[in-house]
């Protein structure tokens, strides 16, 4: 695979705020820990510190959670003092969701690989933080391939992870590929949450590859501490909105609003925010469970799993359960944890090292010979459909399409008949200036007409270039963020492979794969 690079900012497609933090800009130290890079980890690795008993519950809910599974990872290693995990999170998209998903995990275990070369002495586990908690079932219900949409219709509600994916047998009858690994998942677990861990440990359990399913009433229990703090002081949504004001007066826009209480009140297909009221009770949004504060510390006590963190507390709770030195997250996560910082120091919880997820566009074989022969460069690529048709007309024209000099001979005789007119009668200004705007609009429209002209000249080449462009990006967007990585693996069994290969987890530039 020919790989080319491009510097993110040349792209279009990423926030100031994503850009500033990847260029090191010093107003931005202050919003988190450490920068990512690979010296970096000597810090973090001195400073997290993960008691023996956590691991241990660490460890059981990870045998509990691959129990059904045959050929799993060695859980054992992270009893060990010198193991540590790296960690990205997601949403349990159906069939992998959007290619950037699969870029992430590779991103992740990238990192553990490289980590591992630079401290021999230690071990790095990468691990998929499964959002099997999350509610919006409208962000992962559908997934793209060859460019049909296809979208899972249910009545189920609440988490994700908890619903039944075996009535996606019928979108199996809607799609024609036979894709046996996804079948095997979906038809034969019993949660969204099992199926995804069978068939991401099918893809990436021997990159050592770890999921982990947070639902768990064990680790909430470490959490518990946090989370009834959380509902009787209120302290995370006041310290989030003081680090929001203070990345807005730098001129950023933020991503995350806190609220009151940042938590869900979680059951069999309920997920809903937790309110107090004045009267210094608490409710659950759209059901009709209230409780006393008494009451509901002692569901916590008794039943933690009940209690689901927000996005502001999720993080959290993922360092606090994980003996973790790094987040690979992506161009909208990256932001938002910058407005977390102080929710950590509030807790005394390492923040961890925020490492953007690689970048990628992948152009196959037949478009990369397509690029080649049109000569485009990967900064063109980039480049919006209007721009872009323009410089390719431009520069394969034989001839000149603007009547730049022409003008100039004009405008020179225009001044002249200004001033042979001023000195007649200064009244005719106007009508000169009007001729003259006139002549200008008339000289633009020509201009375009001899454009569209050489458009039909260049009809051959202009069409390659839309083809070329509406595949790699389709409906105008990037192509990590609606092609599914099937549209490729199907057709190139090693394209996972060819892309573990490619990324560098300390690379922030957009990386073109050509095939």
């Amino acid at each position: 695979m020919n790989c080319q690079y491009l510097p993110l900012a040349q792209t279009g497609q990423f926030s100031s705020l994503f850009l500033d933090y990847i260029n090191k800009q010093e107003k931005l130290t202050p919003f988190y820990n450490r920068f990512p890079d690979v010296s970096a980890f000597d810090g973090q690795l001195a400073d997290k510190k993960f008691d023996e008993s956590k691991r241990q519950v660490l460890v059981d809910a990870l045998e509990r959670q691959y129990q059904a599974i045959e050929t799993k990872p060695d859980f054992s290693v992270l009893l060990q003092p010198n193991t540590f995990t790296v960690t990205t999170g997601h949403q349990l998209n159906i069939f992998s969701g959007p290619l950037y998903v699969i870029y992430k995990l590779i991103t992740t275990i990238k990192l553990a690989r490289k980590l591992k070369e630079t401290y021999p002495d230690y071990t790095f586990v990468p691990v998929y933080w499964m959002a099997t908690e999350d509610h919006d079932f409208a962000e992962i219900n559908h997934f793209s391939l060859f460019g049909n949409k296809y979208a899972w219709q249910t009545e189920q509600r609440g988490a994700v992870g908890r619903m039944n994916p075996q009535e996606l047998k019928t979108l199996f009858q809607q799609i024609p590929e036979k894709l046996f690994l996804f079948e095997e998942a979906y038809l034969k677990q019993s949660t969204l949450a099992d199926a995804t861990r069978y068939y991401v440990n099918e893809l990436f359990g021997a990159e050592g590859l770890v999921c982990l399913d947070a639902d768990d009433a064990s680790l909430k229990r470490i959490f518990s501490p946090v989370m009834q703090d959380e509902l009787t002081q209120q302290k995370s949504g006041e310290l989030v909105q003081s680090q929001t004001e203070k990345l807005e007066k730098l001129g950023y826009k933020t991503v995350i609003a806190p609220r009151d209480i940042n938590l869900f009140y979680l059951d069999d297909q309920v997920r809903e925010r937790i309110e107090r009221k004045e009267n210094g009770t608490y409710r659950v949004l759209h059901t009709s469970l209230t409780f006393t504060e008494d009451e509901l510390l002692t569901v916590l006590d008794e039943h933690p799993e009940r209690f689901s963190p927000n996005v502001v507390l999720r993080p959290l709770y993922q360092e606090t359960i994980l003996p973790n030195l790094a987040y690979i997250g992506g161009p909208s996560e990256v932001p938002y944890w910058l407005q977390l910082k102080p929710v950590f120091d509030h807790y005394q919880t390492v923040f961890p090292i925020l490492m953007p997820r690689n970048f990628a566009l992948y152009v196959p074989s037949v478009s990369a010979k397509r690029i080649t022969k049109l000569g485009l460069t990967p900064e063109e690529l980039f480049q919006d459909i209007s721009t872009l048709k323009r410089e390719y007309v431009e520069h394969h024209t034989r001839h000149s399409l603007k009547f730049d000099n022409e003008n100039k001979t004009v405008n020179k005789a225009l001044d002249a008949i200004l001033h042979k007119a001023q000195m007649v009668d200064p009244t005719l200004e106007k009508a000169v200036l009007a001729e003259t705007k006139r002549f200008a609009n008339a000289v633009a429209r020509l201009e375009k007409k001899m454009r569209r002209a050489e458009e039909r000249n260049q009809e051959v080449g202009i069409r390659q270039l839309m083809a070329v462009k509406s595949e790699l990006f389709p409906s105008g967007g990037p192509q990590e963020r609606s092609e599914n990585f099937l549209t490729f693996y199907l057709n190139n069994l090693a394209f996972l492979q060819e892309i573990l290969a490619a990324f560098d987890p300390f690379d922030y530039r957009m990386q073109l794969c050509l095939a």
